[in-house]
């Protein structure tokens, strides 16, 4: 190939270089990207095994006569002991102050600062520094190291807030009873989900451009989802209704449709009911959203009927009276509201009377307990007063070739009583 001529080029400071006479120019551009990555290189190069300068002077004095890279290496190791010991014992000291609400935020909050501290030092260390800033430069290994060690650092610090959030929620929310343990546990859940997938969104934009046409193919993604699992998703959603407009809670005795227990757990997916036949009932929540809910506990105190049938020859007042004796008599009941006796209807044989009192704290037990009671009670009463408690009687008979009706029983005479006995 022939040489080609070339005419010396005076530069500003003076001195000649050869341009080739043909018209072409050296390409600038190239050679500054060049001598740009080669700066790069040799800066990063230059911080594996290197400390910086007050780090490096603090290792040489603990560890003479050691490498750069396992001085690196043991302080790295101390940070991370460090980190890991202020949490560990941070955890066992807010457990024992369980009532100072202020300590616990502040403690939490220290917590986080350490945290972001040791990893600022652990950057320092290892020289990363210069890594981050000039990850986004032409080079592409650096740029994509920089990103990756950017989302990192974004992971690592979502884990922190999520951490340090759920304790304040814990705190604050744990001091009343406004909100219960269910409902921390979902307005966590809730922020955890949040902030990550916030950090999530901003670690994908680091690596591509095209950030419509990946939401879109999320969202036809999720189409796909919600209709596959439309039916775990409805309990999902009936789990979030009930958890906020908490119809009940743990240890309530409800009844939902033919179900009824006592509330062992709640869960976004479903209800678990123990049942007073010692069965464990599990209800998906959209089933028992929409069904009617019965909570038997959730005033504090439960009314109680007792029924009970007085003989027509009786007085229903005077009956009305001792039944009510009877029951304002009992421990059971309470006072207030005060029990009263109603007279409901005549029934076939006898007049029903309602007996309504109230006990405190319902449960199934106690509630049996109360009727128990209230049923003797009354019993005892009555038969001390005279009242008798009708039953339905029937009177056979037979009838002859004549047609002539006859009682079973001819020696008796008169006629058949309400009580079962002779007038």
């Amino acid at each position: 190939m022939p040489n080609q001529a070339s005419s010396p080029t005076v530069t500003p400071n003076g001195t000649a270089t050869n341009a080739p006479l043909n018209g072409t120019v050296t390409n600038g551009t190239a050679a500054n990207e060049t001598a740009t990555n080669a700066t790069i290189n040799e800066s990063m190069n230059q911080t594996v095994g290197q400390l910086p300068p007050p780090l490096d002077a603090l290792g040489q004095g603990l560890f003479p006569g050691q490498t750069g890279f396992v001085v690196q290496v043991v302080v790295t190791a101390l940070i991370l002991l460090a980190v890991f010991a202020v949490r560990y014992y941070e955890h066992k000291w807010v457990r024992s102050m369980a009532s100072d609400s202020v300590k616990r935020i502040a403690a939490s909050g220290a917590v986080a600062v350490v945290t972001a501290l040791g990893i600022l030092l652990l950057v320092d260390v290892w020289g990363l520094a210069p890594a981050l800033v000039n990850a986004f430069k032409d080079l592409e290994v650096n740029e994509r190291a920089g990103r990756i060690l950017i989302s990192a650092i974004l992971l690592g610090t979502a884990y922190i807030l999520t951490n340090f959030i759920g304790r304040v929620i814990q705190v604050v929310a744990g001091s009343g009873d406004a909100i219960s343990r269910h409902q921390r546990e979902i307005l966590f859940r809730l922020t955890q989900v949040f902030l990550y997938a916030t950090v999530i969104f901003v670690i994908i934009s680091l690596f591509t451009d095209n950030i419509g046409s990946l939401l879109v193919g999320a969202g036809f993604f999720g189409i796909i989802v919600g209709m596959a699992a439309r039916q775990s998703l409805g309990a999902v959603l009936a789990g979030f209704v009930l958890m906020f407009s908490r119809p009940f809670e743990i240890g309530d005795w409800i009844v939902v449709g033919d179900k009824e227990g006592t509330v062992t757990d709640i869960t976004i997916f479903n209800t678990r009911l123990q049942t007073f036949d010692g069965e464990y009932v599990i209800l998906p929540n959209d089933e028992v959203s929409s069904d009617a809910i019965v909570n038997r506990t959730r005033k504090g105190r439960l009314r109680i009927e007792v029924e009970v049938g007085v003989d027509y020859d009786a007085d229903p007042q005077h009956a009305a009276d001792v039944a009510l004796g009877a029951v304002e008599a009992r421990d059971e009941v309470l006072d207030v509201p005060s029990p009263q006796v109603v007279m409901k209807e005549f029934a076939s044989s006898s007049v029903l009377l309602g007996v309504r009192f109230w006990i405190d704290n319902p449960s199934a037990r106690r509630m049996w307990r109360a009727r128990t009671a209230a049923v003797a009670a009354i019993k005892e009463a009555f038969d001390e007063e005279g009242i008798s408690i009708p039953f339905p009687q029937r009177s056979l008979s037979s009838r002859d070739d004549a047609g002539d009706v006859s009682l079973t029983d001819p020696e008796r005479n008169g006629e058949a009583t309400t009580d079962g006995g002779d007038e």
